[in-house]
């Protein structure tokens, strides 16, 4: 790939790319997933391109996907790739290097 060719730089701190193959259950639960780690955890700090390779086949060449879904951290640091659903949120944050907010939840040993 020729310089000319790359994609604009973003300015956000977190840049990931998940790669879903259409509206299958697990597409659908990486999505979600995603978005609310998102919301949670990097408002305004983070740029998610979703891509479907069904329709974009082009954005998945070069990306050496071995499952879908796939989310890869582009930035920042090392690149990092997740495949599945990201329905494991303490790993999905390690992964993009984020730590776990505590628990809502009471604690039912508490009080």
């Amino acid at each position: 790939m020729e310089d000319n060719e790359k994609p604009p730089e973003s300015g956000a701190e977190y840049v990931l790319h998940l790669y879903i193959t259409g509206a299958t259950p697990n597409s659908t639960r990486a999505v979600r997933n995603i978005k609310e780690i998102c919301e949670l955890y990097l408002k305004g700090r983070h740029e998610l391109l979703i891509v479907d390779i069904y329709q974009q086949p082009e954005l998945a060449q070069g990306e050496q996907l071995i499952g879908i879904p796939t989310l890869i951290k582009k930035r920042p640091g090392l690149v990092r790739r997740l495949v599945g659903d990201l329905s494991d949120r303490a790993r999905v944050l390690t992964a993009l290097g984020l730590p776990t907010l505590p628990s809502s939840d009471p604690d039912p040993t508490d009080g």
